[in-house]
């Protein structure tokens, strides 16, 4: 099992967050403000299978669009989870 931490601006958050809770994700959302030019920004925490990281990440290039051409759409962290529980 994959943690995603996906950093997005916030204007993309409703139309991501919704196609991933569509497609059967669960989705954690953490408002957050970016260092240089203090914009909105919403890290989501994405727990995914291994063969399903490249699905989201796909997800995320296809719903984000940056403002000009010398912006990132997302910025994506992607660290093993050796364990993982509901309680």
């Amino acid at each position: 099992m994959k943690l995603m931490i996906v950093i997005i601006r916030d204007i993309d958050d409703p139309h991501v967050v919704q196609n991933l809770v569509d497609q059967g994700y669960r989705v954690t959302r953490m408002a957050s403000t970016g260092g240089f030019l203090k914009r909105g920004n919403v890290t989501l925490l994405i727990g995914v299978e291994d063969d399903r990281v490249q699905t989201v990440t796909e997800l995320l290039r296809q719903i984000c669009r940056p403002e000009d051409s010398t912006q990132h759409r997302a910025t994506v962290f992607v660290v093993d989870m050796p364990h993982f529980e509901q309680i």
